[in-house]
């Protein structure tokens, strides 16, 4: 934990769009950190030094007690690995890893030196979804389904990376999607899929997924890339107690149509605010459900070639 009970020396690795958009405005108003240093190949941060990338960050501020990564999944494992034996405290930005092998790995290595690891699952602090959570555990679940469809256009412009092998594709967004589901509905694993790759990528860029509970109840995943104008993100569910519909990916709960929880949308403080909870008591944070069902997808899915995608 902090060795002076001050506010948490943080760094940001890989500074990107969403860095930009949501983790310098959120350290930025949160008094339990104090950002003094950022490492990236292509961006900086105004103020405080910069550096090429983590080694040399860690190398030149070893006062440094957490870092933020926040670079593509398929790069971040090294990265994580490198501050974990440096015994810094680790913030993932999602999705945790690539692969949920090497997550797991990370895990073990946060244990043995005793830091603490976050994977930071943000829909999940969005602001209606433990509403949701709880009106579903008082309920009975007949149904679900997850629709979850928007402009990659829009919010992931020119960015070669999210179609490349470990990129995920349209599971980008749809992981977010996972990580409520798995959050406010019972346990479930995935029966069937197919995936629509286009034929010059090497991700998806549509994905329908039917899954099932343990106790046998259908839940239906329909995922795409390719929506303009109003964006869908929406998981509904068929109750006894009638039919919820949580959209705005988790902003806002409607039971049978009337409005019952609607607040603006704080997801990036809320988890800066978890991960000085989780570096505060020594302990981690990650889970890995919707990783895996994403793994999943991929093992089980159907491959359906499309047509080529251009940005």
């Amino acid at each position: 934990m902090p060795s002076n009970n001050g506010p948490i020396k943080l760094g940001i690795v890989g500074v990107g769009k969403i860095v930009r958009d949501q983790h310098l405005p959120a350290v930025a108003k949160d008094r339990e950190y104090h950002l003094v240093a950022a490492a990236s190949r292509h961006g900086k941060v105004d103020g405080i030094p910069n550096f090429h990338d983590i080694e040399a960050m860690l190398d030149a501020v070893p006062e440094l007690e957490a870092v933020s990564l926040c670079m593509p999944p398929q790069f971040r494992y090294d990265a994580a690995r490198t501050a974990l034996m440096a015994k810094k405290h680790v913030f993932l930005e999602k999705p945790p890893g690539a692969t949920v092998s090497e997550v797991e790995d990370l895990k073990t290595l946060a244990a043995a030196n005793g830091v603490s690891l976050f994977a930071s699952w943000h829909s999940r602090y969005a602001p209606a979804v433990e509403a949701a959570r709880a009106f579903l555990a008082s309920a009975s679940i007949k149904s679900a389904a997850i629709n979850w469809k928007e402009d990659v256009r829009r919010w992931h412009p020119n960015q070669e990376w999210i179609w490349a092998p470990g990129g995920f594709g349209v599971f980008d967004p749809g992981i977010n999607a996972l990580s409520i589901a798995t959050h406010i509905l019972p346990a479930m694993f995935i029966t069937s899929a197919v995936l629509d790759f286009p034929e010059n990528r090497a991700s998806p860029v549509a994905a329908q997924v039917t899954f099932r509970t343990s106790n046998g109840l259908p839940v239906t995943m329909e995922l795409d890339w390719l929506q303009t104008g109003p964006q869908s993100w929406d998981i509904l569910a068929e109750t006894d107690q009638g039919k919820m519909v949580l959209s705005g990916g988790g902003s806002k709960l409607a039971i049978d149509g009337k409005v019952v929880h609607e607040e603006p949308e704080a997801e990036y403080p809320m988890l800066y605010r978890r991960f000085a909870e989780i570096v505060h008591a020594s302990v981690s944070d990650v889970d890995l459900a919707p990783l895996q069902h994403v793994a999943d997808a991929f093992m089980l899915g159907k491959r359906n070639v499309v047509k080529a995608f251009f940005d």
